[in-house]
């Protein structure tokens, strides 16, 4: 018993795929660079400094590392196990979050625990995609009908759902809709995505020739995020208020032209022109400091990550593992469109951070996670039979 249980955990480690770990921590490395970057001041101290996000960053990257060994270390049949019972501790963790939690620019989930501060939605991301897949892995289950859909559906309304209205949290609980492209994958009719993006261009429409009154949008939608959609849309031109963060991102990516200006030497991120620019648009320090060469560089290991999920998904022995390194894709990919295009005013500012890449403890930790369970799943398939 002895000499299997060390033979299989010289498999696993044979077997995890460092290629993945490998961009992994290049986009992790380069992420802490520019928060670095972003931060700086004449008066900054070290990089490896505790007293600056960089510093504590690179706390929250050694950690999120201790988190991954240990996750490659858990047997892998716990996660179908525990799918459930992890799922449930989340959603009354998520219900309980407002009542701890205090207010952050209107939203009400994030939780303080000493000099830590976590936010609980970003865990409820790998969480749910590990119910999901328990779900969709079932004996002898298929997508034939929508009603095959309906208790997968109902695994991602509900963190969706409490994210969104309980804890008015609307860029985190989006990220959810991720789990359409991983339903798509396993028979989900492709109509289902093509009525998503009509009601997505009839919500343009309604917005552009202003068929519903304000009013009522409100009910749905908080003033500050309506005002940015109308400002992505041209419906309404507000560089000094809604407008003033996109406004100021683009003069910065522009500015850095094809080589950057140089660390540390990006005037608009020195000026601080930029608000949370080591966060949510921590882009804008990569066009400015390093030019468009920077930003490809970037944007090309995000393509090569999401693509070498892909490739892990497909070689997959069980729908378990295939339907949760396509919901690791999904989500990644999501993340990283919605934060790029925003943050280039393409899409409008709902506060999502770019993975593995901004300033951030929970989103640095949920996304390692993520990811690691996956690698666990994936260097276990040689002791699986075909």
């Amino acid at each position: 018993m002895g000499t299997y249980s060390v033979n299989t955990r010289n498999s696993i480690w044979k077997g995890v795929d460092w290629i993945t770990v490998g961009i992994y921590m290049a986009i992790a490395l380069f992420g802490w660079v520019n928060i670095y970057g972003a931060c700086y001041n004449f008066e900054q101290t070290s990089i490896f400094s505790f007293s600056n996000n960089a510093g504590k960053q690179l706390v929250w990257i050694a950690t999120a590392l201790v988190m991954g060994l240990v996750v490659l270390m858990i047997d892998e049949k716990l996660y179908d196990v525990l799918g459930y019972w992890l799922y449930g501790l989340m959603v009354v963790l998520l219900i309980i979050t407002p009542l701890l939690a205090y207010d952050t620019k209107g939203s009400l989930s994030w939780i303080a625990f000493g000099p830590i501060k976590l936010q609980p939605a970003e865990f409820a991301k790998f969480i749910t995609a590990i119910a999901v897949a328990k779900s969709m892995s079932g004996y002898g289950y298929a997508v034939r009908s929508w009603r095959d859909l309906v208790k997968p559906f109902l695994l991602i309304g509900i963190p969706m759902v409490l994210i969104m209205v309980w804890q008015k949290e609307t860029g985190s609980a989006l990220v959810f809709a991720a789990f359409l492209l991983v339903f798509y994958t396993q028979g989900m009719s492709g109509k289902l995505l093509l009525y998503g993006v009509i009601a997505i261009l009839l919500g343009v429409a309604v917005l552009k020739l202003q068929i519903i009154p304000h009013e009522w949008l409100e009910k749905v939608l908080q003033p500050h995020q309506l005002a940015r959609i109308e400002v992505v849309l041209g419906i309404r031109e507000d560089p000094m208020g809604v407008g003033y963060n996109v406004a100021q991102s683009l003069i910065a990516i522009g500015s850095g032209r094809f080589l950057g200006k140089g660390f540390l030497q990006g005037t608009q991120t020195k000026l601080s022109f930029v608000p949370e620019q080591h966060t949510d648009f921590i882009f804008c320090t990569v066009g400015e400091e390093w030019g468009f060469v920077g930003c490809f560089i970037l944007i090309a290991l995000y393509v090569a990550l999401i693509l070498r999920i892909i490739y892990i998904a497909l070689r997959q022995r069980d729908v378990f593992s295939q339907v949760y390194a396509y919901s690791v894709a999904s989500i990644l990919f999501l993340h990283f469109t919605i934060n790029i295009g925003m943050v280039l005013g393409l899409l409008p500012v709902i506060g999502i951070p770019l993975p593995f890449f901004s300033y951030g403890g929970s989103s640095f930790w949920g996304f390692t996670l993520l990811l690691f369970i996956l690698l666990r799943l994936d260097g276990s398939r040689i002791n699986k039979l075909h």
